[in-house]
């Protein structure tokens, strides 16, 4: 038996999310189909990060074990032949059997995209168009606010399975992209929970748009621990899951990052 290591990239739209749902299409479904398809042989693979209905990928990292004797090579040449076009594997690497792709996560970074204009019809898909006027500054400070460690329940989902809603947020940075008269908010953190990160976007371009809200009112939200609260949750198609960066190597190699 051989592990393998991919990294795949993907666009989310026509996908009710990552992970495998028994009637409706995902992203491990149709990889394993696809799998199946070009070498008639199944998989089961497990992803390093779950992404919900609509979210893309640019970086999402993902194994298997199978005993198909293949070279990496040909297994990703004939593998993305099955594919349809909004998947697509970027790179495959053998692994040690014993490797987990859930261990040793130095952060996963994602970002998201806020139109400021009305956006081109080629692109529109992979971000808010945000009608509103957005207070560029506030929105800056009221992330920079996040970063840290604190307890996210006001701004996860409602029904987030994990008791433990404190996470850490590594870093979060807001640039300008000219090209989609766009705002790129980029999160890292080791740890995400259900709706986390479209919450935190949601709750802080509201409270940039509306004079009345003060930056210190993203705290009051944390403090009161309350994921019924009003403030809004942005859009999935706005998310793409950017990079999974490892610290630990493996047989000399640097791991998929």
């Amino acid at each position: 038996m051989q592990r393998y290591v991919m990294i795949v990239e993907y666009d989310g739209t026509a996908y009710y999310g990552w992970q495998l749902q028994p009637l409706l299409p995902s992203i491990v479904g149709q990889l394993q189909k696809s799998f199946t398809r070009a070498f008639n042989h199944t998989i089961t693979i497990a992803g390093a990060s779950r992404t919900d209905a609509g979210v893309h990928a640019h970086g999402q990292v993902a194994s298997f074990v199978t005993d198909l004797i293949i070279t990496p090579v040909k297994m990703i040449r004939g593998w993305n032949d099955m594919l349809p076009d909004d998947i697509v594997i970027r790179a495959i690497q053998e692994m040690p059997l014993s490797y987990s792709i859930f261990d040793a996560i130095a952060g996963k970074t994602y970002r998201y995209h806020i139109f400021l204009s009305r956006p081109s019809p080629l692109y529109q898909r992979y971000g808010w168009y945000y009608k509103g006027v957005v207070d560029q500054k506030k929105l800056h400070v009221v992330l920079q606010s996040l970063v840290g460690t604190h307890d996210f329940t006001s701004l996860c989902a409602a029904d987030t399975p994990d008791p433990n809603k404190i996470r850490t947020i590594q870093s979060i940075q807001c640039a300008y992209v000219p090209a989609w008269d766009a705002l790129r908010i980029e999160i890292t953190a080791e740890r995400f929970l259900r709706y986390m990160i479209r919450r935190m976007i949601g709750a802080a371009v509201k409270i940039a748009s509306v004079d009345t809200l003060a930056v210190s009112y993203i705290q009051e939200v944390l403090d009161q621990k309350n994921p019924n609260n009003m403030l809004p949750t942005a859009p999935a198609q706005g998310l793409l899951l950017h990079a999974i960066k490892y610290q630990k190597e493996v047989s000399d190699e640097k791991v998929i990052s």
